[in-house]
């Protein structure tokens, strides 16, 4: 069975983006990438970089941890903006959207179903781990469904934004246990928790 791993950028509170959902890596955003960081997810993440990034820093290597993409529209839309219809074509890639209608590009899957069902699908599947890239609504419709967290977690608090799992999630207590954690000299922290079986 393959896992459904919610690998993403926090801050210390918490939050995944700005009030407005501006892409938080890009120009003044709020979790601004260092070189320390960069260098720790071309080492250990190289499928998660996006094309043009990986175009840039010259990688071509596949990764051994994903073969598999899944995000949200408003996710999926900050590529859009930039003109980019898919960020991750070595990647399997799937965007959850009811209102988007045909994919823009012919590598890319929308998926206007339950994306709870689509997840078990996928986990059902041959393959390397999925890919939970955000936001915060998918992340919380699929809240029941994440078998192991990766938190890059900035030393920055932002008191208002994008939640981990957006602000619609319901009430519904999970345990995870902390399996892995890198401290880089930034002061960013790679911790890695996975579900912890319900009895």
């Amino acid at each position: 069975m393959r896992k459904l791993t919610y690998y993403v950028a926090t801050t210390l509170d918490g939050f995944i983006a700005d009030p407005a959902g501006a892409d938080p890596s890009g120009p003044g955003g709020i979790l601004t990438p260092t070189p320390d960081y960069v260098e720790q997810i071309i080492a250990h993440y190289p499928e998660t970089l996006p094309v043009m990034a990986r175009q840039a820093l010259g990688i071509t290597a596949p990764g051994t941890r994903f073969d598999t993409v899944v995000e949200g529209r408003r996710s999926y839309q900050l590529g859009l903006d930039m003109g980019v219809t898919n960020a991750y074509p070595h990647l399997r890639h799937y965007v959850f959207s009811r209102t988007l209608g045909p994919s823009p590009d012919p590598s890319v899957d929308i998926v206007a179903t339950d994306p709870v069902a689509k997840i078990r699908e996928l986990k059902a599947q041959d393959g390397l781990g999925i890919w939970l890239v955000g936001g915060g609504e998918l992340a919380g419709a699929l809240h029941s469904e994440i078998d192991e967290l990766i938190l890059k977690v900035n030393p920055v608090t932002v008191g208002a934004g994008i939640p981990l799992f957006g602000d619609k999630t319901p009430f519904s207590p999970h345990h995870h246990t902390l399996t892995d954690s890198t401290a880089l000299p930034s002061g960013v922290l790679f911790l890695t928790y996975t579900r912890t079986p319900t009895p």
